[in-house]
C-alpha cells in the first residue's frame, strides 16, 4: 500500500462531488436542509431519530438500560433515519440536529418540546434527567464525565480516521492507513491500561461512559467494526476483552443493537422501535431489510 503519486493542494479548495468514497454521495461542504419533510412523531414522551450505527446504538443502548431498572418514562419511539437515502437533510430533521447527523433525540416530556443532538450530550441528557448511570457529584462523576468525553473526542479517529482510510476510501494509501492505525491502538492501550485498575471505566459501576464507548471499541475488539479486528490484533488488549464481553451480555445492550439496525443477520434487525413488544413481535415488516 504505497502512494502512486504526490498530491499538491491546489491554491483553493473547491468541491468534487464526484471525488468516490462509500460516502460521496451524502457528503457535501455546507449544511441545511435538502428537502422539506416532516419527522413523524409517536406517542411516547422521547421521539429518537436514529440510525444503528455506533453513534447511534450509544442512545438506544441507554435508554434500554433506563428501562431495565424500572425508569417508565423512558419508554420511546426509534425512527430510522436512512442517512444513504439523505434523510438526515429533510427539513425536518435539520430542525432537530442542525448539523445533520445521527442521532437526533426530541424531548417532548415537558411543555415544550426538547431538541437533544449530538450522541454525548444526549447521554448527559437522559443520565441527569433520570438520575441513573451517572454519579451526581464528586470524584465519580468527575472521573465518568472524562471518560465519557474522552471517547466523544477520541473516536472520531476510529471512525473518520481509521475506519474511513482502512475500509471505506476509495484507494487504500499507506500513509493515512498507518497513521490511523497506531492511533487507534494507542486508544485501546489507553482503554486497556484504564480497565486493569478498574471493572469499568467510570470506576467500580457499570456507566454512561461504558455506554458511550462499547459501541465504538466494543465493536472493534468483538472484530465487528471495519473487518479490522486481525489487523489491529485486538485480541491481545486482555482487559479490553473481558470489558466487551461483560457489556456484550447485558439484555439492554443486546436489544439497544437491535434498534434502528439495517445490516446482519435479518433476526437482529428492528427497523423501528415503538414499544417494548416490538422485541418479542418481531414480524418481516418490522426488520430492515439487508442491503443488497
Amino acid at each position: 500500500m504505497t502512494e502512486t503519486s504526490a498530491y499538491t493542494p491546489p491554491p483553493v479548495w473547491t468541491w468534487d462531488s464526484a471525488s468516490g468514497g462509500r460516502f460521496a454521495n451524502i457528503n457535501r461542504p455546507v449544511a441545511g436542509a435538502t428537502h422539506d419533510k416532516d419527522l413523524p412523531v409517536g406517542r411516547h414522551p422521547l421521539q429518537l431519530y436514529s440510525l444503528g450505527t455506533p453513534n447511534g446504538v450509544k442512545v438506544t443502548i441507554m435508554l434500554e438500560e433506563m428501562l431495565a431498572v424500572g425508569h417508565a418514562g423512558a419508554e420511546y419511539d426509534a425512527w430510522l433515519i436512512n442517512i444513504g437515502e439523505g434523510d438526515q437533510f429533510s427539513s425536518g430533521f435539520v430542525g432537530v440536529n442542525p448539523n445533520s447527523k445521527i442521532p437526533a433525540l426530541l424531548d417532548r416530556s415537558g411543555p415544550e418540546p426538547v431538541r437533544v443532538f449530538e450522541s454525548g450530550a444526549i447521554l448527559m441528557h437522559l443520565a441527569e434527567k433520570f438520575g441513573a448511570f451517572l454519579p451526581a457529584a464528586g470524584a465519580e462523576r468527575a472521573e465518568a464525565l472524562s471518560w465519557l468525553i474522552w471517547q466523544v473526542g477520541s473516536a472520531p479517529f476510529l471512525g473518520g480516521g481509521f475506519g474511513h482510510f482502512y475500509a471505506y476510501a476509495p484507494e487504500k494509501f499507506e500513509y493515512p492507513i498507518n497513521r490511523y492505525a497506531m492511533e487507534v491502538k494507542r486508544q485501546l492501550d489507553v482503554l486497556d491500561r484504564r480497565l486493569a485498575e478498574s471493572e469499568y471505566l467510570g470506576g467500580a459501576d457499570y456507566g454512561i461512559a461504558d455506554i458511550a464507548a462499547w459501541p465504538w471499541y466494543g465493536l472493534l475488539a468483538l472484530g465487528e467494526l471495519y473487518g479490522a479486528g486481525e489487523f489491529l490484533q485486538v485480541e491481545t488488549y486482555r482487559n479490553v476483552a473481558r470489558w466487551t464481553q461483560a457489556i456484550a451480555a447485558r439484555p439492554a445492550v443486546v436489544r439497544g443493537r437491535m434498534v434502528n439496525r439495517v445490516t446482519g443477520d435479518p433476526s437482529t434487525q428492528l427497523r423501528e422501535r415503538h414499544e417494548a413488544g416490538d422485541f418479542e413481535t418481531m414480524t418481516e415488516d418490522k426488520r430492515a431489510p439487508t442491503p443488497g
